[in-house]
């Protein structure tokens, strides 16, 4: 009888905790081999710090009996663009088990990101192979990106999450019935103590410190790379004026220098301390070995983990100005940042919104995935019409865009019998004419 080989892939720190609380938990059947397949996806994975060595792996790799590379294996192609030809298949199986010394084993995939290279071509190449998806994040709350093909889809066994929004199930997968299957928060805590616990990285904070979350929005297209600038400046004043002097910022791992120098210069206006952190581990471990008083973002999933895992007071900023700037619409990070903005409190003062329902929130992200992925979920369209019939109103318009809306004939958009005007001519003179009196009136 063959034996069992389970390769799990991983391209960050934070998804290798993620894997290794969900080892320890018995999240996966018992086998006789477990290798750990890293995968760098940056835009320059030359130029990135490899996930081998940053500090906190060696503790984590214990979890697993050899470590491969995919990006050697498929070297000189980019794991994010490279794809295997259907006739290839077949040839490009064999190569990968002798490569690893897998030989006529049978194997398990434990993969992030199915939809997307590489963990689809991982998926695609072993043909047959069960597969287990955990999230690497908020995404999963979100719907599948595009029809995923059925190949693939059918063979998921269960999709593997933290609990960082109570109340809230996985959307991800749901058209092929993958049951969502939480990772104890113990069990995580435990992988990013060991983690911490193995460096010197990073620093302690002060206990009134502010921390502000990069997230590295310019490099996705969701913003400029001065409006990137402009929104962490925003953060460092809205901390300021919250009357933190200690302010610490965690840049994302590829963000570019100028970020932190540009807050230095604001740092010495507003009289606060700066500190720029160059550690490459996740913000967990800044929150394992320190509670700041508050930690601010965007719509980073280290938020949720600093308030449903940590307790830490959190707010974000931006999220307004992030979702209008999300291409296409059903860009994957629209439904983390609209959980940023429906569930968090704004670090600006006066903005009297207040976090959404528990009750209302299943409703409004399924309302969500429908308009993000019609096609992949037809039936949710009576539930999208219910929710937006009920509560469409200037909140959600942030969330919805009325040009989606009103293409998919759902309330909010603009009825059928008018949806002609926004493209016509004249009625777009009428229109500046009726404004331009209204402000002449005004005066």
């Amino acid at each position: 009888m063959s034996r069992t080989t389970q390769i799990f892939g991983a391209s960050t720190l934070y998804g290798l905790a993620t894997l290794a609380a969900a080892i320890e938990s018995g999240c996966f059947a018992e086998a006789e081999r477990r290798v750990l397949l890293v995968c760098d996806s940056s835009p320059v994975p030359e130029t990135a710090p490899a996930l081998t060595a940053m500090p906190g792996f060696a503790p984590l790799r214990d979890h697993f009996d050899d470590v491969l590379s995919w990006n050697e294996a498929i070297s000189p192609f980019h794991p994010a663009a490279w794809t295997a030809r259907a006739d290839d298949v077949p040839l490009l199986e064999r190569h990968l088990r002798k490569l690893w010394g897998l030989g006529d084993d049978r194997v398990e995939l434990v993969l992030e990101s199915l939809p997307v290279p590489p963990a689809l071509t991982v998926a695609q190449i072993f043909t047959g192979a069960p597969v287990h998806v955990y999230a690497d994040g908020l995404m999963s709350y979100g719907p599948t990106r595009g029809k995923l093909d059925p190949l693939v889809g059918t063979r998921v066994r269960q999709l593997l999450h933290l609990d960082l929004v109570p109340g809230l199930t996985p959307m991800l997968l749901t058209e092929f019935d993958v049951p969502a299957r939480v990772v104890p928060a113990d069990a995580f805590l435990d992988a990013v103590r060991e983690l911490s616990g193995a460096t010197d990285e990073p620093p302690a904070l002060a206990d009134d410190s502010a921390l502000l979350l990069g997230q590295c929005l310019s490099a996705l297209g969701v913003l400029s790379v001065g409006e990137e600038e402009d929104l962490y400046v925003r953060m460092m004043r809205g901390a300021a004026e919250r009357g933190h002097r200690d302010i610490v910022f965690k840049p994302h791992p590829t963000a570019p220098a100028p970020y932190s120098r540009r807050l230095e210069t604001e740092a010495e206006k507003l009289g606060v301390d700066l500190t720029v952190l160059d550690a490459t581990v996740p913000a967990e471990a800044l929150f394992e070995r320190s509670r700041p008083a508050l930690v601010v973002g965007c719509f980073s999933t280290a938020l949720f983990t600093a308030s449903a895992l940590y307790g830490l007071p959190v707010a974000r900023t931006g999220t307004g100005q992030a979702l209008e700037r999300l291409t296409p619409y059903q860009n994957g990070n629209r439904v983390p940042a609209v959980l940023a903005d429906a569930l968090l409190p704004a670090l600006e003062p006066g903005s009297g919104e207040q976090p959404l329902p528990a009750d209302e929130l299943n409703d409004l992200v399924t309302a969500l995935g429908f308009t993000m992925q019609p096609q992949v979920h037809p039936p949710l369209r009576p539930a999208a019409e219910r929710y937006l019939g009920r509560h469409f109103g200037p909140r959600a318009r942030r969330w919805f865009k009325r040009k989606r809306l009103t293409s998919l004939g759902l309330p909010g958009g603009i009825p059928k019998r008018l949806a002609f005007l926004p493209r016509n001519a004249t009625a777009r003179r009428v229109v500046r004419r009726a404004r331009a009196l209204k402000k002449a009136v005004r005066r």
